[in-house]
């Protein structure tokens, strides 16, 4: 039986010893797929089968590696360890992408975010600015206000003037005297 500490303890990673970056063998296999990815891949995959068909087809029978009689099983063999290999590798490249889609954009999401904050604020700010300008005084206001009170000076002179008419006539060209 297993002690208790053994069963709640993580397992070590069973590695057989091998170590490697997982980082490098990613841009490893990321190159790789891009490679097989490309027309020119298939140029050369179709240019090296084809020369391995004639050859194996036409030159004498001491010549030939891979008989066209037996079905040309080394052709089908090497094709078949092509595959196995470049599947995994385009997996891991296409996950490996997948990752930096996901990082990329969750990163814009969060700049949208901000963006979109700051534009609130930024429209509350300019509101609260324009109820700041709508209660201020302008030089317009002051120059209304300003001959709404030269006016209702020269309404009260006219009245003051009227009224000391009415005690005895004030020439208001003629100097004042003294009476004394």
């Amino acid at each position: 039986m297993k002690r208790r500490e053994e069963l709640t303890a993580p397992r070590s990673p069973r590695r057989l010893g091998v170590t490697y970056d997982s980082d490098a063998f990613g841009s490893f296999a990321e190159s790789i797929a891009n490679f097989l990815g490309t027309a020119r891949f298939l140029v050369w995959q179709s240019i090296v089968v084809s020369l391995w068909i004639i050859h194996n087809v036409f030159a004498p029978r001491d010549l030939q590696f891979d008989p066209w009689d037996r079905g040309l099983v080394l052709l089908t063999l090497v094709l078949s360890i092509q595959a196995s290999y470049a599947a995994p590798l385009i997996l891991l490249a296409q996950s490996r992408q997948e990752r930096r889609d996901r990082v990329t954009s969750e990163t814009d999401r969060e700049v949208a975010e901000r963006t979109q904050a700051d534009t609130e604020f930024l429209a509350r700010e300019i509101a609260s600015v324009r109820v700041s300008l709508t209660d201020m005084v302008t030089g317009e206001d002051i120059g209304d206000r300003l001959d709404q009170m030269s006016e209702m000076i020269e309404q009260l002179s006219l009245q003051v003037g009227q009224l000391s008419g009415d005690a005895g006539t004030i020439d208001s060209n003629s100097p004042v005297t003294d009476a004394n």
